[in-house]
């Protein structure tokens, strides 16, 4: 048996609307299945969702205060007054800032923009940089990204006379600013049609407004910040995304390909993936480790050589961001570890000095994913006597519902359910943590602390082919809302098993069920080599695509997760030494079985005298034993009773057979009847032979061991064929004939060599049918 990781919870779908869909559309099955399992049901939705609607885009002037912004801004332009785009400095808000200053410099109007520097003031607008704006001369200041928090900032820039336009998509507070217009898709009383755009998404309506047409030549920055802040990839924000990316894959803007060229990366074939793991990670490792403005620079250079210095001094940055949060997550690890138990950490809310705060999100969701909890990673400032932080969440735990009702602890924070950043003084820290435990203990069940795993369709290994793979395409690009189809295949066996990758951490499984086979491949999983057996069945998660190599295409699966439900058996006979192969044995509730002293003082094994149980017959492993999840069968027992109670006493759900003896072992085969014969016939000629004296030198004429000699002897003795009298044997008179089955000694010895053949000699293939019958026969008993 093997354990997955994580819950996994096939999503139920209409089997009706399913089929109909199927059948209007002339779609693939498992596309109809996935199609349902979004919840899209409807014909012409289904249609739109996969080929787009004629008009996918809502009239931004739905949008409340949409009149109020346009007439505001043209009419800066119209009288040259300084407008100022005041962004945020991660992917979403560098694209917005972009977005905002291309329409406004397109327009004839003199922008401006300015990103705060996390370090020195931190998230959103601040007092400081209002005040500045106001010296220069700016008139009218627009946030993107940003702004929806800034009650206080709001009053001061309509004290400095300064007008102020928010175009927000952070979940808004109980207190709106005082603003001239608020863009926000989540308003209080709003119709806006969707709700779930990006900040860039908000800035790309309100630049369709002002130009009066759609920004088409706007929708390669749209997507960069739609995809990057991982909001729902539904409705418009789709819309933005599909062609966005084709418009990436053929931008003309050289800080794109600047950055798709550090990035090792090739323009013509961009997707999500590329946007997500190649494009954002970079744009975003400068805000997080200085001033983001080479970013918005980068965006709306104009200059290929330009593009290419900015684009290799992000690339650099990006790469000194990799080894600070490697080495912060290493920390933050062994600060839980050794500070913060899980037993009694629901959330967990961890922090130190010196730790930069502008990585501190992406080591929040590495936690997350080694410790499935609700963390908040925060960064101390013991001068100031702050904390300054970012949070990520599970499902069931809401967030910016929780930090909300923590309120009087937090001076600046925002966000949303399931991320936010906050500041907070670093007194404030330990009430912080025991307030929000409180409240997950009060709304997580102990389940909630499994990860769950939602997978769209259970399909079978026959089905998967290129065409099928090829078909998954219709649904792209993925993300947040409609994520990359992850499928349950059950019942497979393997072909094929090897770890792979320099530090060996890698799976390289070859799944087949009858004729068919399947490659698959799962990243960081190397260590389940060590605990599938060869003839496990297995059932396996994760997600198709197609491996081109040499010009020949195969479908293959990237592995997430996998399970065995079965019982298994792992040969470890003649594999030394010991410590070679027991190091894998899990350590959790196991039980190490030996059934001679002997072998325990062979053997290593003084160091695991704790799971050591020595077995001396049925019965003292029937009073001894108990349910445990692997044993391990050092040596042979004397009798198959003894491993049958074992096997019905520990009900393991793993076996890891040694049996190891000694070379020298008492004989390898029993001797024959003739041998019998012949040895009877030389004692009745004899009619006294001395054991001790001669034993050695009949076996030695004959070529058998001296062992051989003394069981036959005994044997003759327990039949009352002969006396033995401090190794003189004497011929009794024969008075009824009698079988050699009737030595307790024949008897054991002939089981002991059945059971070593049985198990000791045996193929794989036949050991584990053994176990199989013998198990199977002592359940029906």
């Amino acid at each position: 048996m093997l354990k997955s990781k994580s819950r996994w919870l096939v999503k139920d779908h209409s089997e009706a609307h399913s089929i109909e869909m199927q059948q209007k559309l002339n779609l693939p099955p498992i596309v109809s299945k996935l199609l349902a399992n979004r919840g899209i049901h409807d014909i012409e939705e289904a249609r739109d969702f996969l080929h787009g609607g004629e008009q996918p885009f809502h009239d931004p002037y739905l949008m409340l205060d949409m009149d109020k912004a346009v007439e505001r801004v043209k009419r800066a332009i119209e009288y040259g007054e300084a407008i100022l785009i005041f962004g945020d400095y991660d992917a979403d808000g560098v694209s917005s800032t972009s977005t905002m200053m291309q329409t406004l410099l397109d327009l004839g109007a003199e922008a401006h923009f300015y990103i705060p520097n996390r370090f020195t003031e931190g998230y959103g607008p601040n007092e400081n940089a209002f005040r500045w704006a106001a010296e220069e001369g700016f008139s009218l200041i627009i946030t993107v990204d940003t702004g929806i928090a800034a009650v206080k900032e709001a009053g001061l820039a309509k004290e400095l006379g300064m007008d102020l336009i928010i175009t927000d998509h952070h979940e808004p507070g109980p207190q709106l600013p005082e603003a001239l217009a608020i863009l926000h898709p989540k308003r209080e009383g709003s119709t806006y049609p969707f709700a779930d755009l990006a900040g860039v998404g908000v800035a790309f309506k309100f630049a369709h407004a002002l130009y009066g047409e759609f920004p088409e030549h706007l929708l390669d920055l749209a997507a960069i910040g739609t995809i990057a802040d991982l909001v729902p990839l539904k409705g418009e924000n789709r819309a933005i995304a599909k062609q966005g990316l084709a418009k990436l894959r053929t931008s003309k803007r050289p800080g794109i390909a600047a950055l798709c060229k550090a990035a090792n990366a090739q323009m013509n074939e961009i997707t999500e993936e590329t946007v997500g793991f190649a494009i954002a990670p970079r744009i975003n490792a400068i805000g997080r480790l200085g001033d983001a403005d080479p970013a918005v620079d980068l965006m709306l250079s104009q200059d290929m050589e330009e593009s290419m210095a900015i684009a290799q001094e992000i690339d650099g940055i990006n790469k000194e961001r990799q080894n600070i949060v490697n080495e912060m997550t290493q920390e933050a690890v062994e600060m839980v570890e050794t500070e913060f138990p899980l037993s009694s950490n629901s959330v967990l809310v961890i922090g130190k000095e010196g730790w930069n705060s502008g990585v501190v999100g992406i080591v929040a969701s590495r936690l997350v994913e080694k410790f499935y909890r609700p963390v908040i990673v925060l960064s101390f400032d013991s001068e100031k006597g702050m904390a300054k932080g970012s949070a990520r969440s599970i499902a069931g735990f809401d967030l910016f519902k929780n930090l909300s009702q923590c309120r009087e602890l937090l001076p600046h924070f925002g966000g949303h359910p399931m991320a936010a950043g906050m500041t907070l003084e670093l007194g404030n820290v330990g009430e912080l943590r025991n307030r929000l435990n409180g409240y997950a203990n009060e709304q997580l069940t102990e389940e909630d602390f499994i990860p769950l795993t939602e997978l769209d369709a259970s399909i079978r290994l026959e089905d998967v082919d290129i065409e099928t793979i090829e078909s998954l395409q219709m649904l792209a690009p993925f993300g947040m809302g409609n994520p990359k189809p992850k499928l349950l295949i059950e019942g497979v066996s393997i072909s094929g098993m090897r770890k792979i990758g320099g530090n060996q951490d890698h799976l390289k499984l070859s799944l087949q069920k009858d004729v068919h086979t399947l490659d698959s491949i799962g990243f960081g999983m190397g260590e389940f080599a060590d605990h599938i057996s060869p003839l496990a069945e297995l059932s396996v998660i994760g997600e198709l695509s197609i491996n081109e190599w040499n010009n020949i295409r195969k479908p293959q699966l990237f592995l997430k997760d996998l399970t065995v439900a079965h019982w298994q058996l792992f040969d470890m006979r003649g594999i030394k030494p010991f410590k070679r192969w027991f190091e894998k044995v899990p350590s959790q509730d196991r039980r190490i079985i030996a059934f001679n002293q002997g072998t325990i003082d062979r053997l290593p094994v003084g160091d695991y005298r704790d799971d050591l149980l020595l077995i001396s017959s049925s019965e003292e492993a029937e009073a001894n034993l108990q349910a445990t999840k692997s044993i391990v069968l050092l040596d042979l027992p004397p009798a198959a009773e003894w491993l049958e109670t074992v096997m019905r006493k520990a009900e393991p759900e793993r076996v890891y057979a040694h049996f190891d003896h000694e070379e020298d072992h008492f004989f390898s085969t029993v001797p024959k009847r003739e041998h019998f014969k012949w040895y009877y016939g030389f004692l009745l000629k004899r009619e006294t032979f001395d054991l001790k004296k001669h034993g050695g030198q009949l076996a030695q004429h004959k070529g058998w061991s001296k062992e051989t000699i003394e069981f036959m002897s005994k044997v003759f003795f327990e039949l009352d064929f002969v006396t033995i009298n401090n190794g003189l044997i004497s011929v009794n008179p024969v008075k009824v004939k009698r079988d050699l089955e009737e030595s307790i000694t024949y008897r054991q010895k002939q089981e002991q060599y059945n059971l070593e053949n049985e198990l000791l000699y045996s193929s794989y293939q036949e050991l584990k049918n053994w176990f199989d019958k013998k198990t199977e026969m002592v359940c029906n008993i």
